[in-house]
């Protein structure tokens, strides 16, 4: 016995694969961007350009004359020793001013036009842009020494806390909330995409469950599959094809086969009716009945094959009288007393009058080589459009009251049956959207019931 399947949908798979790969991508896409920022020497010169502004603003007072001056604090000490080029320019609101190191001129007057601006940027027009023209930052700040405006170019390298609230941000910021937005898109994108994609397949899927043995010539659909599936689904039905081609074969083998049986069964039964009377021809002629009822069958079978013919008007009254005429003579032969039983004079249905026979007839001869050579072989015809075979015999076991419908099953392995029988009775009933069951016999053998359904009075 085999265990539930463990392998995974092919959505699932997509999906726990993407999401590495996206992740990789993404992480990948980081280590470019800083790689790149890295080599260039942009990600090593990074400056804060408040860094210089901040460090005069600590460093900014005045003195006893009220002018401003710069107290030597350790951070002013250590600029001035990391840049040699420094310049910048201080003023206060009250004319007071103090400058350092070369001012470019462009921006040695411009403080006085600035006093309602609170910080700016100062740089050049676009077109004229060049990296070699000077550029500037000015800032009001508030001071010892009061509200004051410092100008000045130099910046700062990052400070270290700076640089990984940076780099947090960028995190929590960009990449992680990247991947979830990629996760979440994956997981409902991929469904749809699949489903979509594989939508062809479902349908082929759906024509496969459609298909039996009576559905010869099906075939999958191809132009709706992926191109990676359509090889497969052309092998299915190239698969079919050979299929059909053998079965089409054995069709005509068997009912071939089944043709040239009959005229030598009728002459050896001719021949074994001239012999004297005894035990012995009672047992060929009963052995040659059954060639030629499994002659019968498998040209039953083939005609069934062929599909339903058009049905009339059928007395089952009618068929069973028929069959029991038939069969009285073999049933008496075999040792058994033959009844026959009706409810009413006519129990009409719509059918093919000969198949609906040929059915009673299998159930006759069933109960004759299976009902212990004793007992009433009874035929019942119900006036709600039910008629039964019944015996008296051993019965039918509970657990193989459906198994003895499937072809070529026989209860007992030394059985002489060939077991077609049943189950052509059983494809007949089908056919005429009938039941067919086994009971329990009233008088303990079995009883097989056919139920149709009963023509409605115009």
């Amino acid at each position: 016995m085999t265990g539930r399947s463990s392998a995974k949908s092919l959505r699932s798979r997509l999906v726990w694969r993407l999401v590495p790969l996206q992740a990789g991508m993404l992480a990948v896409v980081v280590l470019l961007v800083v790689g790149t920022l890295w080599a260039s020497g942009l990600l090593l010169d990074q400056r804060d350009e408040d860094y210089v502004i901040d460090v005069l603003r600590d460093a900014i007072a005045r003195d006893v004359t009220g002018q401003i001056v710069l107290r030597p604090t350790s951070d002013l000490q250590k600029l001035r020793a990391d840049v040699p080029d420094l310049w910048f320019s201080i003023r206060d609101r009250t004319g007071h001013s103090l400058s350092e190191g070369t001012v470019p001129e462009p921006f040695a007057q411009i403080g006085g036009a600035l006093d309602q601006i609170g910080q700016a940027r100062l740089g050049w027009q676009l077109l004229e842009d060049d990296p070699r023209l000077p550029a500037a930052r000015m800032k009001w700040v508030k001071t010892a020494a009061g509200d004051t405006q410092i100008v000045t170019a130099t910046q700062g390298k990052i400070s270290t806390a700076k640089a990984a609230l940076a780099t947090t941000l960028v995190l929590f910021g960009f990449v992680l909330p990247s991947l979830l937005l990629m996760t979440l898109a994956t997981f409902i994108a991929t469904p749809i995409v699949v489903r979509g994609a594989l939508a062809g397949l479902s349908d082929a899927a759906e024509e496969a469950r459609q298909i039996d043995i009576d559905s010869r010539g099906a075939r999958l659909p191809v132009d709706k599959v992926p191109n990676e599936v359509a090889p497969l689904v052309r092998a299915i039905n190239d698969a079919l094809a050979r299929l059909d081609q053998g079965y089409e074969r054995h069709k005509r083998f068997l009912a071939d086969a089944a043709h040239e049986l009959r005229t030598p069964i009728a002459i050896l039964n001719t021949r074994l009716e001239s012999l004297p009377d005894g035990p012995e021809k009672l047992r060929l002629l009963e052995d040659v009945a059954r060639l030629a009822m499994l002659a019968e069958q498998l040209l039953d079978l083939q005609r069934l094959g062929q599909g339903p013919t058009a049905f009339s008007r059928v007395d089952l009254v009618a068929v069973g009288r028929s069959v029991v005429a038939d069969l009285a003579p073999l049933a008496i032969a075999a040792g058994y007393d033959i009844s026959f039983e009706a409810e009413a004079d006519y129990v009409m249905v719509m059918g093919d009058e000969a198949s609906l026979g040929r059915a009673v007839t299998n159930l006759v001869q069933n109960a004759i080589q299976h009902g212990g050579r004793h007992g009433v072989i009874t035929i019942g015809v119900h006036a709600d459009g039910a008629i039964e075979v019944e015996d008296q015999g051993l019965g039918i076991p509970p657990d193989q009251r459906e198994k003895i419908f499937e072809p070529f099953h026989r209860m007992q392995p030394a059985s002489r049956g060939a077991g077609l029988g049943l189950n052509l009775v059983r494809e007949i009933v089908r056919l005429h959207n009938g039941h067919v069951a086994v009971l329990d016999g009233i008088g303990g053998g079995a009883r097989v019931r056919i139920r149709l359904p009963l023509m409605h009075a115009d």
